[in-house]
């Protein structure tokens, strides 16, 4: 099955993750894992909306909230448990928040 892992964060906090910690975090993901990245801060994104048959673009996130997504994993896992075991393994999740979704369609 595939799932979506995001990566939460708040900004308030002071991320404590080595390289070490994200190295030993991957192998421990391996194959499992199938694609991730960083992603930028909320203020440099965009909220695209059609309304009208017209594009509305927005600077930054829709919605104040306290955490806002850093990063993403694409995981490939036999079942819930390992996706969820994966996750609670992410070096962020002693300070964030690790959501994980299954695609809809695998």
């Amino acid at each position: 099955m595939k799932y979506l892992m995001l990566v939460c964060v708040d900004p308030s906090i002071e991320p404590d993750v080595t390289a070490v910690e994200m190295d030993e975090w991957l192998d421990r993901a391996g194959d499992a894992r199938q694609l991730g990245n960083e992603l930028c801060g909320p203020g440099d994104g965009w909220t695209v909306r059609l309304r009208g048959g017209k594009p509305f673009v927005t600077d930054g996130p829709f919605a104040e909230t306290k955490e806002f997504i850093a990063g993403f994993d694409l995981l490939e896992c036999d079942s819930d448990e390992e996706a969820r075991a994966i996750a609670a393994a992410h070096p962020v999740a002693r300070f964030g928040a690790i959501e994980v979704r299954r695609f809809a369609a695998n």
